[in-house]
C-alpha cells in the first residue's frame, strides 16, 4: 500500500513540474550518450537533483520580481498568470538539460533561451526600456536563483555541502549564465553575496512584484486539497528571502512561528517530496 501510494504522488509531483512530455524528457536527459558539461561528481549536479529545489525556485521568484525591469519583462511576456505550469515546465526542463544532458543538447537550450530573450522588450510604466537580453539584468535574475538555491540547499537538502562545495556550486552555475549572455558572473559565494548587494540600490517592490507574489503565496492554481501542502512549500520560500527583501515585499517575519513551524515543516515537505520521487532502486535525480 506505501508502494503504491509513493508511486502515485511521485507520479503526480512529476507531471506537475516536467508536464506531459517528462518521461520522454527525462530518458533524453540522463539516457542519451555524449560529453556532459558536468561530471557526475559536481555540486551542481547535488544541488539541482534535491527536493529543496521546489522550496528554492519559489523563493527565487519571489526575489527576482524586485528588479523593476525584470518584473516587468515578466509580467509582459512570460504568460506565469495564464500558464503557470507551462511555465514551471519550461524552466525545470531547462534546469535539467543544461545540469544533466549532454553538451550538445545544452547548447540547444541554451541558444533556444536567448532567442527568446533577444524578442523580449518593452517599457514599464514609468517608461524605463528593458530589454531580456541585456547581460547586467541577466546578471540580476541568475545572481538571484544562484542565491536562492544554494541557501535551499543549505537549509534542506538531504546532504548540505561544505562551505567549498557551494563555491564549487557558483562556479558550476556561472558557466550556465555566461552561455546566457551574463558577463563575469560570480564563482564563488562571496562574490555571490557581493553582487546581490551591488543590486541593492536598483531594487524595490513595484505593483507588479506585490501582484505576482500574491499570485504565487495566496492564489496558486492548485485544488483546494493539496493548498495546505502548498502553503508549507511557500511559507518556507518567504522564510528563506534575505530580510530586506521580505520588507519590500511586505511579507513580515515572525521568528518564533518560523522557528517553531515554519522550518520543521519544509524539511517535512521536502523529506515527503524526496521520499516520493525517488522509487526503491532508482537512482536518478528528481529532476527531470
Amino acid at each position: 500500500m506505501l508502494t503504491v501510494v509513493r508511486e502515485h504522488l511521485g507520479q503526480a509531483l512529476f507531471r506537475r513540474v516536467a508536464g506531459p512530455d517528462g518521461p520522454r524528457t527525462r530518458a533524453r536527459i540522463h539516457d542519451t550518450p555524449g560529453p556532459r558539461w558536468f561530471a557526475p561528481d559536481r555540486p551542481i549536479r547535488t544541488v539541482h537533483g534535491d527536493a529543496s529545489m521546489f522550496i528554492g525556485g519559489l523563493s527565487a521568484l519571489l526575489l527576482q520580481s524586485l528588479h523593476p525591469l525584470a518584473m516587468a519583462a515578466v509580467a509582459g511576456h512570460s504568460g506565469y498568470r495564464g500558464d503557470p505550469w507551462g511555465r514551471l515546465q519550461r524552466t525545470s526542463t531547462f534546469l535539467a538539460v543544461t545540469t544533466y544532458g549532454t553538451a550538445a543538447d545544452a547548447r540547444l537550450a541554451v541558444d533556444h533561451v536567448r532567442g527568446i530573450h533577444e524578442r523580449i522588450c518593452g517599457t514599464t510604466a514609468e517608461g524605463v526600456p528593458y530589454h531580456a537580453a541585456d547581460p547586467h539584468l541577466l546578471g540580476w535574475v541568475h545572481a538571484a536563483e544562484t542565491d536562492s538555491f544554494l541557501r535551499a540547499h543549505e537549509r534542506f537538502g538531504a546532504h548540505p555541502l561544505d562551505a567549498a562545495e557551494y563555491d564549487a556550486y557558483v562556479a558550476d552555475t556561472a558557466l550556465i549564465a555566461e552561455a546566457l549572455g551574463v558577463t563575469d558572473p560570480p564563482r564563488d559565494r562571496r562574490e555571490l553575496s557581493e553582487r546581490l548587494a551591488a543590486y541593492r540600490h536598483e531594487l524595490r517592490a513595484t505593483s507588479e512584484a506585490r501582484a505576482a507574489a500574491r499570485f504565487l503565496l495566496f492564489r496558486p492554481p492548485l485544488p483546494l486539497a493539496v493548498r495546505p501542502f502548498y502553503g508549507g512549500l511557500a511559507a518556507n520560500a518567504v522564510a528563506l528571502l534575505p530580510p530586506w527583501a521580505r520588507g519590500m515585499l511586505w511579507l513580515p517575519r515572525v521568528p518564533v512561528v518560523e522557528d517553531l513551524t515554519v522550518r520543521p515543516t519544509g524539511q517535512a515537505l521536502t523529506r515527503t517530496i524526496r521520499w516520493a520521487m525517488t522509487p526503491p532502486r532508482r537512482s536518478r535525480p528528481t529532476a527531470p
